[in-house]
């Protein structure tokens, strides 16, 4: 996304406006209003110093596995992966006998508004989802994250290091993501992961027409929502055609603020991707084929538990799946689930990644995979430690847009970093060592070096 700071925007505007006769129209034109961030990370490292690990079996998120090797981290960024690296004045860690992956990537999470501990009426002091309206595209999650929520303690001890928080899932529309880092702080903006986008989450099928058709609302059909969504992207079209006639100095005044077509054009442009929960394999298709008609993709499907019946359709269009290793029974759209959807998309060379969806699961997002992998690997595939690692750290971090930095062991990323106590996809694997940003966020030696939420105080 194209994130311009609104301050900055602001005050190249209020200058513009002062300039002298001499200054053009298009000078004092104010920025497409969906290509600004109004609320900029304000993220700043743990204390951090340059450290060696070595001797460790690594997973670099790539395919790739190296024994008895060494990560060097300087300035919170990895500078050298190898045998027999030097300290230079790192600190070093002794990891013989233990793994080193990038740091794991939760790409459907609801830490912070789905907070901990759950009670019996958790769906009532739960800020997840907007359900006035089916279109709830002006929503911006992260208005709602309670960075206190010990979920985001218990996601970094399991090696967690990035989440994308996600809205609920009754609205069609259901509004913005935000993507953070689970760091100790008081406030979302300080969790916010510097220059990253957001996503806008989209529902199709059972949640949005069961919860509006109950009520006598629309929509209250599958062809409903389709008719809803088609009719929210013409107008969005149009809205986008406004401000660039307007931008080309064809128009001259800017279209009124809306701020649910601020969201849909941004989509339109392809600065905020399409983050979509669907499960059914007719639904996907079908709202594959409205991305074609409006000319968008669709990032990701999430859930997504008959992926396997589309897969080539899936590859055609450029849309990974985010799934479960074993969820299914609590919805019809679940009646064709089966273990091996992950494993099956992948070996058909499909994109796959694991989610949470939950904070539970979010604690345990390699043993997700493992247990995709394993029922891959009694069906007959081959499902290396190396190559299911990826779907926890290197497709999330590209269906993010963040492959560059993130998600993967390599020179120049940023040393994000779990040391293990042993082969990540064990029950009886913890995560020893969890460095963000190079900063030793977590440390399962000394636990309570690591402050959490005030919930927490006064626990072991």
């Amino acid at each position: 996304m194209r994130l311009v700071v609104l301050a900055a925007a602001a005050g190249l505007f209020a200058a513009t406006l002062g300039a002298g006769a001499g200054a053009t129209e298009a000078s004092t034109r104010i920025p497409l209003p969906f290509t600004t961030d109004p609320y900029p990370s304000t993220y700043q490292p743990l204390p951090r110093n340059d450290t060696l690990i070595q001797g460790a079996t690594v997973l670099d998120g790539l395919g790739h596995r190296m024994d008895s090797a060494d990560v060097l981290v300087r300035n919170g960024k990895i500078v050298a992966v190898g045998q027999g690296l030097s300290a230079g004045g790192a600190k070093v860690i002794n990891a013989k006998g233990r793994w080193v992956t990038p740091g794991i990537i939760d790409v459907h999470s609801h830490d912070g508004v789905f907070p901990l501990p759950y009670t019996s009426g958790d769906m009532d002091s739960s800020d997840v989802a907007e359900i006035s309206d089916p279109n709830a595209a002006d929503t911006w999650i992260e208005h709602a994250v309670n960075a206190q929520d010990p979920a985001f303690v218990a996601a970094l001890r399991s090696g967690v290091t990035t989440l994308q928080i996600l809205p609920g899932s009754t609205p069609l529309f259901s509004g913005r993501s935000v993507i953070v880092k689970p760091v100790p702080v008081a406030d979302v903006r300080a969790m916010k992961f510097p220059g990253a986008g957001q996503g806008l989450k989209m529902a199709c099928g059972e949640n949005p027409k069961s919860y509006f058709g109950e009520k006598g609302r629309a929509p209250n059909s599958r062809q409903g929502e389709i008719a809803l969504v088609r009719a929210a992207f013409l107008q969005a079209q149009e809205y986008l055609q406004g401000w660039r006639d307007y931008e080309s100095g064809a128009r001259p005044a800017p279209p009124a603020r809306d701020l649910k077509l601020d969201t849909l054009a941004a989509v339109l442009t392809g600065d905020i991707p399409v983050h979509m929960h669907c499960y059914r394999a007719g639904d996907m298709t079908t709202m594959m084929g409205v991305a074609a008609e409006f000319g968008f993709r669709i990032r990701a499907f999430h859930h997504a538990t008959e992926a396997y019946k589309i897969v080539p359709q899936l590859k055609a269009a450029g849309t990974c799946v985010a799934v479960w290793s074993d969820w299914w029974g609590f919805k019809m759209e679940l009646e064709d689930a089966i273990r091996e959807n992950a494993a099956i998309v992948d070996a058909a060379g499909g994109c796959v990644m694991m989610h949470s969806d939950s904070a539970t699961v979010g604690q345990r997002l390699t043993i997700e995979a493992a247990k995709a992998a394993a029922v891959g690997k009694r069906a007959g595939l081959k499902l290396p430690p190396e190559h299911i690692i990826s779907w926890v750290t290197s497709i999330p971090a590209r269906a993010l847009g963040l492959g560059d930095r993130i998600g993967a062991i390599g020179t120049g990323r940023n040393a994000d970093l779990v040391i293990w106590s042993g082969d990540p996809f064990s029950v009886y694997t913890h995560a020893d060592q969890v460095f963000i940003d190079g900063a030793l966020a977590y440390d399962r030696s000394n636990p309570r070096s690591s402050p959490g939420p005030d919930l927490l105080l006064g626990q072991p």
